[in-house]
């Protein structure tokens, strides 16, 4: 299945064939070599890690020449959070010195990590392992064909005590790598989203629903440019209020389509292969809901993920991916995700990456402010010693 998302012509059936996954342990790879970039201790000690990585600075962790294709990362980073905030860790990746990167992103947001917290995620491509969700893994097919380049950039404000990783990858001969092979990209976007002015009107709890009939004012997921296809984002949504925030649905423009779009969908849970607004923890390879906050109906920060190993969405000059916060954009919410797709190069330059104030986090709000929202309806309503919480305030 990985194995078709990295031929931007038409699959062989073996790509997509049910033992796919494993094929390649069934055929002979003559004039290729497995091999890797460690943070190993070259004294042959067990000093295994980059240490003292100072704030604001860069750190190449692998510089390979040559045509080849990374096929396995894994990180983990002491001390761990919150001490030092895999936010603020600037992940990047360029193929074939080009100079803008082809991967930008949180170190934390793209391995499944969402908030500078520590959670277990278990999908096909990316996973957050044992111990708490620390090992941080990537199986994304990364080919390159004259050089692949990876860094890391120190935002956090203080030192990065030690940083322990692998990149795993084949080395192929010149030549080797098919000219219709398309290069591994991942953006990341964080915006705080602002609602309708009539209000935050979800489940018409304000009144008459209104409807968007042009996906102006959609949460962008990524915007590209060239040939290739899109093949999955995480979601990272942190909601303000116990109201259900995924009514949007996820719209992709083929080519510089109009809207409605030629992929238009039915509600944010749906796009994410679930239904009827869940909030409990399930995680399935190609989707699932890796952390959630039950407590409280839907406040608080939710980490829903969707991969599309077998259907990815292909495109011959342009995608646009986007998604409503709520029905019409109707809610505001603190909402990040990190997209992935293939693609053939050049790519367009991403947006100047966001400093560290304008990915700083929203706060969470707990039983306290709740309660102080209660105590200022109870006095719009008069402050009547047996107000429960539903009456309404008569004209």
């Amino acid at each position: 299945m990985v194995c078709g998302l990295v031929v931007l012509a038409a699959p062989t059936l073996d790509s997509q064939s049910t033992g796919s996954l494993m094929q390649g342990w069934l055929t002979l790879q003559p004039g290729v070599k497995s091999l890797r970039i460690s943070s190993f201790d070259k004294s042959g000690g067990n000093n295994d890690r980059l240490e003292k990585i100072a704030q604001g600075e860069r750190r190449t962790l692998a510089d390979i020449k040559g045509a080849g294709q990374i096929t396995h990362i894994w990180v983990t980073i002491a001390p761990p959070p919150p001490a030092v905030s895999r936010h603020d860790i600037i992940l990047r990746m360029y193929w074939d010195d080009e100079t803008t990167p082809s991967v930008e992103a949180p170190i934390g947001e793209f391995f499944g990590q969402g908030w500078n917290e520590s959670y277990p995620m278990a999908s096909l491509p990316l996973a957050a392992g044992p111990r708490e969700g620390r090992a941080m893994v990537s199986y994304f097919p990364m080919p390159f064909r004259s050089r692949a380049r990876i860094e890391v950039e120190n935002d956090t404000g203080r030192q990065i005590d030690a940083f322990y990783y692998y990149v795993d990858y084949e080395q192929f001969q010149a030549g080797a790598l098919p000219a219709d092979t398309p290069y591994f990209h991942a953006w990341y976007h964080h915006e705080l989203t602002e609602a309708q002015s009539y209000g935050e009107n979800e489940w018409s709890t304000l009144g008459p629903e209104q409807k968007n009939t042009t996906g102006a004012g959609n949460f962008l997921v990524a915007d590209i440019t060239g040939r290739g296809h899109y093949v999955g984002m995480n979601y990272y949504v942190h909601s303000p209020s116990p109201m259900w925030y995924g009514e949007g649905d996820d719209l992709f423009q083929v080519d510089g389509e109009p809207w409605p779009g030629s992929l238009h969908g039915t509600g944010t849970e749906d796009y994410f292969n679930t239904s009827w607004s869940p909030n409990n923890l399930y995680q399935h390879p190609f989707f699932g809901y890796a952390r959630v906050n039950g407590e409280t109906g839907w406040l608080g920060r939710t980490h829903v993920y969707r991969f599309h190993p077998t259907d990815p969405v292909r495109f011959q000059k342009s995608l646009r991916v986007s998604i409503e916060h709520g029905h019409d954009n109707n809610l505001t919410l603190d909402l990040a995700t990190v997209a992935y797709w293939y693609q053939a190069e050049p790519h367009k330059a991403f947006p100047t990456f966001p400093d560290r104030e304008s990915r700083k986090l929203m706060p969470n709000i707990g039983p306290s402010e709740i309660h102080r929202w209660r105590d200022a309806w109870r006095k719009q309503m008069g402050s009547g010693g047996r107000l429960w919480g539903n009456e309404k305030k008569q004209p």
